[in-house]
């Protein structure tokens, strides 16, 4: 099977983030903050270190600052160094200087499968990554990131590859669950997908989740596919067709995955990365002790 550079990876950033109103009224969602940096800088980043060098963004109306965020501000660059402090002005310079970004416009939300169909024009030249942002996923220690473990799949086997996580019988409604063979551990040849199955009717409980190694031949695919699950292109079908034609391989990558697509998720995983470092640590556990003291919730409450 032969195998392809994979340069290029895809990011479907159009949604409305309607879960997060009224913050997301000005905001996209993609730019709220996980601790220090907005929710799509640690995807690029690990699309980056996974060797991807051409960014590719799908978006929508009301996105424009995440293409302010990545462009040069020499003005604040400028006022930076004038107040003495160049380190934060080499730190924003390094936000443009990540890889070259392309813009395309999804004009209608027709869902996933039409985002990434909205990027063919950048990317149909060859294999290319799919990171949605909302899942932010760190590799351990000693491990590459959660993309390029899919990159070095598809280098060593060919093929699409997709990142799978084991979730309950509960959680299969809210994912793609795929039937496949185990190849070797952790690794799956997939033969069919299912979008959001029912609890019990689930095939598995191995769910895709946010990352992607897609061939170029999905783009055919997904503009012939019809609407599926709430009327919306499923990028699952496409790769269910894709399944039958060329080789898709489903891995259980090796990482740690922040859900940050609800309220919920979103302060979980801003609590979890916290707790990950030394300075905010000790925060957290000041703030939730103190609630633990007599009157604690009350002073919050009242």
């Amino acid at each position: 099977m032969t195998t392809y550079p994979v340069t290029k990876c895809l990011f479907p950033v159009a949604g409305m983030g309607t879960r997060f109103l009224p913050a997301t009224k000005e905001i996209p969602k993609e730019m709220l903050p996980l601790i220090d940096r907005p929710l799509i800088h640690y995807g690029v980043e690990e699309a980056v270190d996974s060797g991807c060098k051409d960014i590719v963004f799908v978006t929508g109306r009301g996105k424009r600052a995440i293409e302010d965020y990545f462009d040069r501000s020499m003005e604040l660059e400028q006022i930076l160094i004038d107040k003495g402090k160049p380190e934060y002005a080499r730190m924003v310079r390094r936000i443009s200087e990540m890889a070259e970004f392309a813009y395309v416009r999804q004009s209608e939300p027709l869902g996933l499968g039409h985002a990434v169909l909205c990027g063919e024009s950048c990317c149909r030249g060859g294999y290319f990554g799919v990171i949605l942002p909302d899942d932010v996923m760190l590799a351990p220690p000693g491990f590459s990131p959660v993309l390029k473990q899919l990159i070095e799949v598809h280098h060593r086997l060919g093929g699409s590859v997709v990142a799978l996580e084991e979730v309950s019988p509960e959680e299969t409604s809210r994912y793609g669950i795929i039937s496949g063979e185990m190849e070797e551990e952790g690794l799956y040849r997939i033969t069919d997908l299912m979008e959001k199955p029912a609890p019990g009717k689930a095939p598995s409980g191995l769910a895709v989740m946010g990352r992607y190694v897609l061939s170029p031949s999905i783009f055919d695919l997904l503009r012939n596919s019809s609407t599926g699950s709430g009327g919306e292109i499923q990028l699952t079908d496409a790769i269910r067709s894709l399944s039958v034609n060329e080789p898709v391989w489903g891995i259980m990558y090796r990482g740690k995955r922040f859900d940050c697509g609800t309220n919920e998720s979103w302060l979980r995983a801003t609590i979890a990365m916290a707790m990950r470092r030394d300075d905010l640590r000790k925060i957290v556990m000041e703030e939730v002790g103190s609630l633990a003291c007599p009157g604690g919730i009350n002073a919050m409450t009242n």
